[in-house]
Parts: C-alpha cells; structure tokens; sequence
C-alpha cells in the first residue's frame, strides 16, 4: 500500500533491476514496508461479503450461526492472504513490481518460503471452509474454490485475465453472487437453503462487491505507466487516466442504484439506507481522482480511500438490515 512508502533514500538498485532494502535502511523504514507488503486493510473486502451477509440474515431469522460467523471470517482472510502473496509473486515474474520495494517478494529475498506460506494459507483456509460445508452444505466448499480459481485466473500463468482488463468483472463474481451465497448458507441458523439462494446472493451482495470491484479500479491510477510497461492493460491503460475519472462518478452512483433500488421497490426495509452515510466518502475519492488522476503521487492513495468508501459502505448497509428487525417484527 503505497501511502505508507518511505522515501527512496536508503535504498539501492542493484543489478537485477529490483530495488532492494540496503544495509543503511532504518528498521522504522522496513517496519513501514511491512506494513505495505501485509496490505492489511484491504482484508476488508475479504470479510465483507461475510458481515453483509450475517446483517441481511439477522433481519430475517433474528439469528445466526456465530461459530460458522467467525469460522468464514477467518476462512475469508486466509484466502486473501493466498490472493495477495501470489500476486506479489506472480507480478515479479512478470516485472511488474520492479519498483514495488513494499513486495513481499522484495523484501523476504525468498520466492519459495512466500510461495510456501501462501499456499498453506489456502489450505488452511480451504480446510476451514470444508469443516463448515460438512456442517451446512458441501456446496459452500465448491463455491469458495471457484472464487478462489477466479482469483487466480486474474493474475495465475497461463491466463492472467487481469493483463487484458478483465479483473474487475472477476472481482464482482467472486465477491459478489459466490461469496455471499456461500456465506448465506453457512451462517444460516436453519441450514434450509435446498439450492444455492442466487436471488438473494445477487440482490444482497451486488453492491457491495461492486464496492469492492471500485478498490481495484482505483487500484490502477498512480501506476498505469508501469502497467503499460510490460504490457499489463488494465481497465486505466485502456481508458487513460482522463476518461477513467470521469467514469468514477457512474461507477459510485451505480453501486447506489444497486442498494437503493431494492428499497425503492420494497425489497430491503428504509433501514438499510444508512448506507448513504458512505456518500462523502465516496465524494471525496472522486474529487480526488478527478483533480489529480494524472499524478501518480498526488493520486496514491485513492485505493485507500476507495477501501474507506467499501468499508463504510458494507458495515453501515449490513447494520442497515441487522436492525430492520427491531422495526417490522
């Protein structure tokens, strides 16, 4: 996460092209650059299809399975930690990150033991995933794999969607419809979903993961030179900086339209509009992004506050639906 990079002095270039940490380096700069490697707030789009789910549940039932809660939960980080340890892989085979001093790649020194820790992340998270399944439905099990078979179709050899600007309708499947059906059936108290429940996936979870796919896109902004470079299109180096500002407000508005709808149509309870409590984050990000677009360093942080617009967004929608019990029941 580039908002927490330290200046460049104190580090070195050395011949392989990689700037690495040199022996001057401040462990208050490494601390810095581990914190960026980790990217832990962007956990938040792994947790959210989770607690979006559990408030739209608790609406209905009044209650849900909170062992299963917290087991998803943790199931959801650990799958992302794979996600992001690969990517950081699969970008320093591609040269992506040849500037990316906060890669954890970058800074262990070691391909095998990042490989080694983000794939028994998967496993453990998958293991997890299953003692859920067995205590719900085993569909859960094949939903979470392909979400996590979508995720590596985005940046994973030989496909690599996300070079060819596909990585933002990945995104939307896998954190939308499949999460949230998947969350809905394991945290279910009743278990009494007989099919997969895809009307009330799509309908509860399109928003939000829109919200999550917003984080992607704004992802792109301060390093589209080097996307281009090594010929990475993403939706930025398709669009340029110009017109992909002067997209974002669409984009916000649509992820709105998503979770007004439903109410305006008598779906979701009025509660739920405290999710436009999100507005001025998402107002922010966009007057962010419209001054500055072309600026990479002026622009750095728009994931950051794309992240705090998703977030906000999540947690006040799925409140929105925990609490419209205390009001129709």
């Amino acid at each position: 996460m580039h908002e927490l990079l330290p200046s460049l002095k104190g580090y070195t270039k050395k011949q392989t092209g990689r700037i690495s940490l040199s022996v001057k380096s401040s462990t208050t700069e490494r601390k810095h650059l581990w914190q960026a490697a980790i990217k832990w707030p962007l956990y938040s789009v792994a947790i959210m299809p989770v607690i979006v789910s559990a408030g739209w549940e608790l609406g209905n039932s009044g209650n849900i399975r909170l062992g299963q809660f917290i087991g998803f939960l943790i199931a959801s980080i650990l799958i992302l930690l794979w996600e992001n340890l690969t990517n950081d892989l699969f970008d320093d085979e591609t040269g992506v990150d040849k500037y990316k001093f906060h890669s954890v790649v970058a800074l262990t020194g070691s391909k095998t033991t990042v490989s080694r820790v983000a794939y028994f992340s998967l496993l453990l998270g998958l293991f997890i995933i299953f003692i859920l399944a067995l205590k719900s439905k085993i569909t859960v099990l094949f939903l979470v794999i392909i979400c996590c078979f979508l995720g590596y179709l985005y940046q994973g050899p030989p496909f690599r969607l996300g070079y060819k600007g596909l990585g933002e309708p990945l995104c939307w499947i896998a954190f939308g419809p499949l999460a949230t059906a998947a969350a809905l059936i394991v945290i279910s108290p009743k278990s009494n979903f007989d099919a997969i429940p895809w009307g009330t996936a799509l309908i509860v979870g399109s928003g939000p993961a829109m919200a999550t796919t917003l984080v992607l896109f704004c992802s792109h902004f301060h390093q589209i030179n080097q996307d281009a470079a090594v010929g990475k299109k993403s939706p930025l180096v398709i669009l340029g900086t110009h017109r992909a500002a002067e997209f974002l407000p669409w984009f916000v508005g649509l992820i709105f339209l998503l979770e007004l709808l439903p109410v305006l149509l008598g779906i979701w309870p009025i509660t739920t509009l405290i999710c436009l409590i999100s507005l001025p984050s998402g107002l922010d990000l966009i007057k962010l992004i419209k001054r500055h677009h072309n600026q990479p360093e002026r622009i750095k942080n728009s994931k950051f506050l794309a992240l705090r617009f998703q977030t906000i967004n999540g947690l006040c929608l799925s409140i929105g639906f925990a609490i419209s019990s205390f009001f129709y029941n």
